[in-house]
């Protein structure tokens, strides 16, 4: 766990609830302006042309590479404050407590309903872990939160029907779940980076004490959103400068030709190809429409965009930062067959 560096905790309770909304104030403000300062920056005052793919994918890199910084450290802050409420006993309460099962669906529900994505997902996977959820259930967390999108859900409705935002929503769940048991009982904590269960919370036994200031535990926050950042920015940085690399080239003219409904194959090739590729659920359904649009199933575009969102190489970077080479292999590996199957079967019943 990271040192603990206390600040200013004999101010009143009201300067210390003061404090922590104008941290949270200037969070909000910062990822509010973001895309806003990097439109005025590049294309105002450096001129770059924001309808050439060479400007789009420059505003892509530093636009998410800001965006997914804020939303790591965010994230890291409000897990850990959250953290220093709850036991562990509490939380293996909450899901490592259940029988396998019940914690993968408890954790795959909770994935769903969570706005990350799949690059601000790994502080909460760390933060589980750190407070003794098993790593099946981690895993089912970690592959739902990004896999199953709101915004999706809705924007699949408005385009298709209830019942292909069912299927998404369902199947979704189904791999999250799956997955999660799977990897569980492969019992792969033995190739999870050892550092991620150094952040336990077991060694503080006043952790989740009432005694705890505000200021305490903004502390706390703070000081493990720096520690966390710090061993991924690199990856980070990497993963971003990917996606920017391949942003807005999608080969849609690829996808018509040979992932039509004629390849017996094509569920196949749609996650390959997707997986290079960056974006969230709903940065890629542009691409469903138009890939639709040229008569590709549903079932393929289903697991194109599941590939994309869940499997996308930049992902898969950041999460070396955290699992071993032999999980991020068995990983991929549970995950896809799971999205084929999911391509499949839908392919055949719609």
């Amino acid at each position: 766990m990271s040192t603990f560096v206390e600040i200013s905790p004999r101010l009143s309770k009201g300067r210390q609830t003061g404090r922590l909304a104008l941290f949270v104030l200037g969070w909000f403000s910062l990822y509010w302006v973001n895309g806003r300062v990097w439109n005025l920056l590049l294309f105002t005052v450096f001129g770059a042309d924001e309808k050439s793919k060479i400007g789009d994918s420059i505003h892509f890199f530093f636009y998410d590479f800001t965006k997914i910084a804020l939303l790591l450290l965010g994230i890291t802050f409000a897990v850990t404050y959250a953290r220093s409420f709850i036991t562990i006993e509490r939380t293996r309460a909450l899901l490592g407590g259940k029988r396998e099962g019940i914690g993968n669906v408890l954790a795959a529900s909770a994935g769903i309903v969570t706005p990350f994505c799949s690059c601000s997902a790994v502080p909460v996977f760390i933060g589980f872990l750190g407070s003794g959820v098993p790593v099946g259930v981690t895993l089912s967390f970690l592959i739902a939160s990004p896999l199953i999108n709101e915004i999706a859900v809705g924007l699949l409705f408005t385009m298709f029907g209830w019942k292909i935002a069912a299927i998404y929503l369902l199947s979704g769940l189904v791999i999250a779940v799956s997955a999660g048991i799977i990897l569980g009982r492969l019992k792969v904590e033995r190739w999870v980076e050892p550092f991620v269960f150094e952040t336990k919370i077991n060694d503080a036994p006043a952790f989740g004490a009432p005694r705890y200031t505000i200021n305490e535990r903004t502390s706390l926050g703070i000081e493990e959103a720096k520690v966390i950042f710090l061993k991924i920015w690199p990856y980070l940085l990497g993963g971003i400068a990917l996606g920017a690399a391949i942003h807005g080239w999608a080969p849609t003219t690829f996808f018509a030709q040979y992932a039509g409904a004629s390849n017996p194959f094509a569920v196949v090739i749609a996650v390959i190809v997707g997986i290079p590729l960056y974006s969230n659920a709903a940065g890629v359904m542009p691409i469903v429409q138009v890939l639709y649009d040229k008569g590709l199933p549903m079932g393929t575009l289903l697991a194109f965009m599941m590939s994309v969102v869940a499997l996308s190489l930049p992902e898969m970077i950041l999460l070396r930062r955290v699992l071993k080479p032999k999980l991020l292999v068995t990983f991929i590996a549970v995950v896809g067959l799971g999205i084929i199957f999911v391509g499949y079967l839908f392919n055949a019943i719609l």
